[in-house]
Formats: structure tokens, C-alpha cells, sequence
């Protein structure tokens, strides 16, 4: 993972110092799904999954800018980050965690990155 930001000094500190924090404190602890591979899914090494550490790390970031404004920040952040981010986080045949479960935890790489050609000269 890539190195965790520092707050500006006008927002003040942050609640969750890493997003492993943030994941482990506040949204595993907020979220209440039905993760049974088939409707949704998750994997409890999900720091293991490059795309699954890039979204929760941008919703972290969000969720610590958002989470000033008292009047709209958190449902800003629930309709414009959290949810998009958790479809296709938790989406079972397409999200980065479709080969792993809660149940039986994380498979390592099970997909091949995208393809990408060579740039033309």
C-alpha cells in the first residue's frame, strides 16, 4: 500500500490514523451485510487486493474531509463515495474480492491484471 497521507493543518487531525483503522474500526464495524458470496462478498485480508486498498483508502480520505461539514458530509459521503465504492468492492462475479469469502478468506491473485499494449513509439 502506498504511503498513508498527512492532514492539512486546517482540517485538523485525522479520527482514523491508517485506513486500516478506518476499515477495521469504523466500517467493519458500521456495516451489516448479507457477505455470503453470492449476493456479496468480502475478504478479511482485503489490504491484499490492490484495487480493494486503492477504493477504502479514497473513502477513508473522504470520509475524513467530509466528515467536518455537520450538516451534509456523512450523507454526501454515504451516497457519493461509501456506496459506490462498497458495489464494487462487495459485487460477487466482478469485484476484486470475487474469488475469496468471509468464510473461507482470501484467495491470492486469482485474476490477471488488465491488459495493457506496449505505447507506440
Amino acid at each position: 500500500m502506498t504511503t498513508e497521507p498527512q492532514p492539512r493543518a486546517e482540517e485538523g487531525e485525522f479520527l482514523f490514523a491508517d485506513v486500516y483503522a478506518f476499515v477495521a474500526d469504523y466500517l467493519a464495524q458500521v456495516l451489516r451485510r448479507r457477505v455470503n458470496g453470492s449476493v456479496a462478498t468480502w475478504c478479511p485480508r482485503w489490504w491484499e487486493h490492490p484495487e480493494a486498498g486503492a477504493r477504502l483508502s479514497a473513502m477513508w480520505l473522504a470520509f475524513e474531509h467530509l466528515r467536518h461539514d455537520t450538516a451534509l458530509g456523512m450523507s454526501t459521503w454515504w451516497l457519493h463515495h461509501a456506496d459506490p465504492h462498497l458495489r464494487v468492492l462487495m459485487d460477487p462475479d466482478l469485484g476484486p474480492f470475487a474469488a475469496c469469502s468471509p468464510k473461507d478468506g482470501h484467495t491470492a491473485y486469482p485474476f490477471d491484471p488488465l491488459p495493457v499494449d506496449p505505447r507506440p513509439a
